[in-house]
């Protein structure tokens, strides 16, 4: 699809404010802390990433800008020659080559002060080197303030500029100054054209579009021409000649034959002359206006002499109008219309595809030469027209139903228009329908006294007991399925609740955390239950329940004999035994998860020696450790400093 309009071109900002934006958005975009402590590959990391950032952000701004504007080579001659005309093609290229140029050469200095930066050694090496390498971008930028300027000139012009689209159908209007080319352009369009009654009102070239046989046409009104050759024409001038030249449009040549324009008759006529090779393999149409002033035939024959010169071949032809009377115009639109049309379609007939189209195609011819021409009943032909004031005219519906009481009240009847065999079937009931079958076909007279009778020979085998089912017995294969039946459903579940409760302890630990205590009564009955021993395990657990000097006692007092003694003796040690014993034993049961793994004193101070080594490496790189919770870096004041705002805090 040809452009055709470039409103969407964004603003090009000013050199200033171009440096104004990038570094901006530098600061916003890139880390702001860095330390002289840390390690110098991270502080070059730190500069280097301002660089980098910054030429990228230019690059991206410089090319936004050079994609927004056309290029000259790809776009259609008509607006190549049109932007010639206005602004200079020459300029133009000028202009967006120094941002090119301006481009290439940033990335280079970016690319020359990575490689400095990278063999710095020194924060202040690091940050003079990444301020000479934004000085220099930033000098780069400032010499483009001139380009810039007339790029954005440039562009808000294009913005103003009408979309003239050169490939659809159009209508353009050349002529002197004040023939009536806009007055006729206000006419068939409702174009906003500016009509003064002085030369050289429209300035620049004015679009307005209107309907015909349900296409869309445009129409152009260009300035007016004076008769004088092509290096003396003014910018206002070459807009109409580009027009003419480049598009493929009806060519209306408006000519005012009372002279009120100012202009005589004879010099309308050699400027026709004059750009008439402008109109090669294009339809032209001389349009005599202020019909109502002077008439062609009201001329001296010197005169129409001239205006026949101008009609010679037969290949143009002259039309009239008026546009203060409004006069003919609709004559010359459509014709200007018709003759376009035609000159498009057999335009296309020419190429291959529309000749591929035609050979498909075949128009069926009936046998023998016969010609069919088609029937129109006589009853139709002799019907009068309907006429609201003729008393024998024949009663519409909304005759009837006016009538009948009006609307709400009547009801239209649409079986009446039934065409039956017989009348007096319109108003039957339509039967169901069953099965797509009529339901009317299939009913009996007889169906009453049969559905009576069926349903007393129902009851009566129902008491007899005709319809009883005797209980089945079931043999031992049907028992034994029964019984397996039941056994798989109860495997399935045992399955299926197993598999969920696996599920259900993907995330937690095997073990319990909290385990519970369980007495040695409760033990010994589960092994007994599986058919194990229990008398050992019970003996083993209960000396092991026992404090170790209490043991130590027991095991003497069992030297010396007597179990009863023996345990009198150890009650009363356990009675006996001081508050500073039992801590000990306590103490000493429980685990001190400082001491795992630890063998003595020594192994301890090598250890916390150790992990204090590797902390520090992660304290010098202000990395976070496992224990770390403070803020390393300074207060980051654009996080907490001024009125906070509704939005994210994050973005540097």
């Amino acid at each position: 699809m040809v452009q055709t309009t470039w409103k969407a071109i964004a603003p090009v900002p000013t050199s200033q404010e171009f440096l104004d934006i990038v570094l901006s958005r530098t600061t916003r975009k890139t880390p702001t802390v860095i330390r002289s402590g840390f390690k110098i590959s991270r502080i070059r990391a730190f500069y280097l990433r301002k660089v980098k950032f910054t030429q990228d952000t230019f690059t991206e701004k410089l090319q936004a800008i050079l994609d927004g504007f056309p290029k000259l080579q790809d776009i259609h001659p008509f607006h190549k020659d049109l932007m010639n005309t206005l602004y200079d093609a020459d300029h133009f290229r000028i202009a967006l080559g120094q941002l090119s140029t301006a481009k290439h050469l940033i990335e280079q200095v970016c690319r020359d002060y990575v490689r400095l930066i990278k063999y710095a050694q020194s924060l202040f090496q690091c940050k003079q080197l990444k301020r000479a390498a934004l000085g220099r971008m930033a000098t780069i930028t400032r010499r483009l303030k001139d380009p810039l300027l007339y790029l954005e000139q440039v562009r808000q012009h294009l913005g103003r500029l009408p979309g003239i689209d050169p490939n659809t159908r159009t209508l353009l209007i050349c002529g002197y100054p004040n023939v009536g080319k806009s007055s006729f352009l206000r006419s068939i369009t409702r174009a906003d054209v500016d009509v003064q009654p002085y030369a050289f009102t429209t300035k620049s070239l004015f679009v307005g579009h209107f309907d015909y046989k349900y296409l869309r046409f445009q129409a152009i009104d260009t300035p007016g021409i004076l008769d004088h050759p092509l290096e003396e024409m003014n910018t206002i001038e070459m807009q109409s000649i580009t027009a003419i030249a480049h598009l493929k449009s009806v060519i209306l040549y408006f000519m005012d034959l009372s002279e009120q324009c100012g202009y005589s008759v004879a010099a309308q006529v050699q400027l026709f002359h004059s750009i008439k090779p402008l109109f090669a393999n294009k339809i032209v149409f001389v349009v005599v206006n202020k019909i109502d002033v002077v008439k062609p035939e009201d001329l001296d024959e010197e005169s129409q002499k001239l205006i026949q010169t101008m009609l010679q071949g037969g290949e143009v032809e002259m039309l009239q109008l008026s546009c203060h009377t409004e006069q003919g115009i609709s004559e010359v639109k459509n014709k200007a219309c018709e003759r376009l049309l035609a000159a498009r379609v057999e335009q296309k007939l020419k190429t291959n595809r529309a000749t591929d189209i035609l050979n498909r195609i075949h128009v069926a011819q009936p046998i023998g030469g016969v010609t069919r021409e088609a029937f129109i009943p006589d009853a139709v032909k002799e019907r009068t027209k309907y006429d609201v004031n003729d008393p024998n005219r024949r009663k519409l519906e909304k005759d009837i139903e006016a009538e009948e009481g009006g609307a709400g009240v009547y009801n239209i009847n649409l079986k009446k228009n039934y065409m039956l065999d017989n009348e007096e079937w319109k108003f039957d009931k339509v039967p169901e329908i069953f099965d797509g079958k009529n339901v009317y076909d299939f009913i009996d007279p007889d169906i009453e006294s049969k559905l009576a009778a069926l349903e007393a020979e129902e009851e009566r085998l129902e008491a007899e007991g005709f319809y009883d089912e005797e209980e089945s017995i079931e043999d031992d294969d049907e028992a034994d399925i029964r019984v397996k039946a039941e056994f798989i459903r109860e495997q399935k579940q045992l399955i299926r609740n197993a598999a969920r409760s696996k599920k259900a302890l993907k995330n937690r630990a095997v073990i319990p955390r909290q385990k519970m205590p369980k007495n040695i009564s409760e033990m010994k009955n589960s092994l007994e239950k599986i058919g194990l021993d229990a008398s050992t395990v019970v003996d083993r657990a209960r000396s092991k329940s026992r404090g170790r000097s209490v043991a130590n006692r027991s095991r003497a007092t069992s030297e010396m004999g007597g179990d009863a003694e023996m345990r009198d003796i150890s009650m009363h040690d356990i009675s006996q035994m001081t508050l500073k014993e039992r801590a000990k034993s306590r103490v000493r049961s429980q685990s001190n998860r400082r001491e795992d793994g630890v063998t003595n004193e020594g192994a301890r101070t090598k250890a916390e020696k150790i992990a204090k080594l590797n902390q520090k490496k992660m304290n010098r790189m202000a990395r976070q450790g496992e224990a770390d919770r403070h803020v390393s870096a300074a207060l980051p004041k654009h996080l907490f400093s001024g009125k906070r705002t509704i939005g994210k805090t994050n973005r540097r």
